[in-house]
């Protein structure tokens, strides 16, 4: 049974109190909210009870969970990553994604116990409302669609530029994004998350399988012969390769959807250890060998700078998690409209025809119009870095920050942790605005400068 609202849950035991103590900075007073008031109409869980459901949500264990997370968030931006580190140099490179991946992990830390604190949030937008009442649920409800939407819309695109590496452009590119998105839909018919989560097993085990193939391919051909610990670099380079690396950490806009279908939210910080292990590990194990043996011209996508046939091969294990880690975030978007359309009906559990129609009405319209976006927008990195500068600065980041300061208002200065804290998450909420700003200048110039990247073409975009 979900605890009161607003409360922290009943069940909440003395590992978990302190685990909020020591790290949030939280004490009893800060997670009680007055009991008397009358928890507003939106302060219900998405799903109910769910004891005699036909259809049940709230059924992911914790290694599920992180599983998905790792499905959901490592795929394309470790494609990325070695050109980030052409870009900035090693020394700096390294020092850089390190740093934003132990931030991602505090503020994936926040989200999970913003969650805990207010068991009813299933997504952004049901947080929006939290901090801002209907306003603020209508701008981070849209602003999560259209986000997760741009990264379906990232993963077909770079569907189109697997096929095209492996058939050497056999047919036209805007044909191969239609059957990227025809599989991407097909693969998004399960409901619930515990049906997809097999896929997430598939999706890992192909991103790591084409990633170390790469490795070996890259390091046997030998491309590049200049690596470099500094680089000369200018605002628009760096800060471009800046925002790829920030898209590599980018999943956090499904978090609080993967969290609620937890069976027991307060698993979630399991979940996320276990995502942010592997990623940070793999993203530096990766970037760091293919750069030293790519050298400064290696290509984004990374699996571009092996040799043609190891490129084809990398490319064809890979297709599993380019399509998967779509899906993943597509399920998320689509769960996000099923619950504004169904929410507090019992059709949220029903296999009728309406329910089942509606859930893949939602699933076809959104993959069109991703597909839609792949092909007005087809240049990798530019597209990388739109997303990132629009969204990922303040999902990753900058609303972390905004939930610890709501959950702890009026304790800011109640203790010196507090204090450091409140300071902390101010300098996070900085690093989002700053992402932002400068993410939206680099990408806007590259989209300008780049004549090239004709919209709905049939041109090979792999080359």
């Amino acid at each position: 049974m979900s605890p009161p609202v607003g409360s922290a849950p009943a069940e909440y035991d003395m590992e978990y109190a302190q685990q909020d103590k020591d790290i949030m900075g939280l004490d009893q007073d800060s997670m009680a909210i007055d009991e008397k008031k009358e928890a507003p109409p939106y302060l219900e869980d998405a799903f109910g009870d769910e004891e005699h459901a036909e259809v049940k949500y709230k059924t992911l264990r914790w290694w599920q969970c992180g599983l998905l997370m790792v499905a959901e968030t490592v795929s394309l931006g470790v494609l990325s990553l070695p050109a980030a580190v052409a870009g900035l140099g090693l020394v700096p490179a390294v020092i850089i994604l390190v740093g934003l991946g132990l931030l991602a992990t505090y503020t994936g830390y926040v989200i999970g116990q913003f969650k805990i604190r207010y068991p009813h949030i299933s997504n952004m937008a049901d947080a929006g409302e939290v901090l801002a009442g209907k306003v603020g649920r209508e701008v981070l409800g849209v602003a999560q669609m259209l986000f997760l939407v741009f990264i379906m819309a990232s993963h077909l695109l770079t569907f189109s530029i697997a096929m095209n590496t492996i058939t050497e452009h056999g047919t036209c590119s805007i044909v191969f994004g239609f059957v990227g998105m025809v599989l991407s839909f097909i693969l998004s018919l399960p409901r619930t998350l515990a049906n997809m989560s097999w896929l997430s097993l598939v999706s890992f085990a192909s991103i790591l399988t084409a990633v170390i193939i790469a490795m070996i391919g890259v390091g046997i051909s030998h491309p590049g012969n200049v690596v470099a610990a500094t680089v000369k670099t200018d605002l628009f380079h760096g800060f471009t390769a800046v925002t790829n690396i920030v898209f590599a950490f980018c999943g956090h806009a499904a978090f609080f959807g993967l969290a609620a279908e937890l069976k027991d939210p307060r698993d979630f910080p399991k979940a996320l250890l276990l995502l942010q292990g592997v990623d940070i590990s793999l993203y530096l194990v990766s970037a760091v060998v293919i750069y030293r043996f790519g050298g400064v011209d290696v290509a984004s996508p990374a699996l571009g700078s092996a040799s043609p046939v190891v490129s084809k091969v990398a490319y064809g294990i890979a297709l599993p998690t380019i399509i998967i880690a779509g899906v993943i975030n597509g399920h998320i978007a689509f769960k996000y409209v099923y619950i504004r359309i169904f929410r507090g009906t019992d059709r949220m559990h029903k296999r009728d025809l309406v329910a089942v129609s509606s859930w893949i009405g939602i699933a076809l319209a959104l993959w069109i119009l991703a597909w839609i976006i792949a092909e007005a927008i087809p240049v990798f990195s530019n597209l990388l870095s739109l997303i990132t500068a629009l969204f990922a600065s303040w999902f990753t980041f900058g609303l972390s920050g905004i939930f610890w300061l709501y959950m702890n208002k009026g304790q800011w200065f109640a203790s010196k942790k507090k204090i450091f804290l409140f300071c902390f998450n101010l300098f996070v909420i900085a690093i989002g605005a700053t992402i932002c700003g400068l993410g939206l200048y680099v990408s806007g110039k590259a989209l300008h400068d780049n004549p090239s990247s004709a919209s709905f073409s049939c041109g090979n975009n792999a080359s």
